[in-house]
């Protein structure tokens, strides 16, 4: 994973949105929203990316971490 430049961005950039049915997080870095790649992680977060430059994230079963996170 580390073939990204580094990620700079102003809390106005980000984009968050939970999707309760899906049980999804999704954090938006950037208002280009269209990769053109992605990677899911072993920890399943799934990372967009335009070019060398991570554009988003998907955290998939968010509802599972909070509760251990609690």
């Amino acid at each position: 994973m580390a073939k990204t430049e580094q990620v700079s961005f102003t809390p106005e950039n980000v984009d968050v949105e939970y999707d309760e049915k899906g049980d999804a997080l999704y954090i938006a870095f950037s208002h280009e929203n269209v990769a053109d790649e992605s990677e899911l992680t072993d920890n399943d977060i799934l990372v967009r990316y335009k070019g060398n430059k991570i554009i988003g994230l998907t955290v998939l079963h968010f509802s599972e971490r909070r509760k251990k996170a609690s």
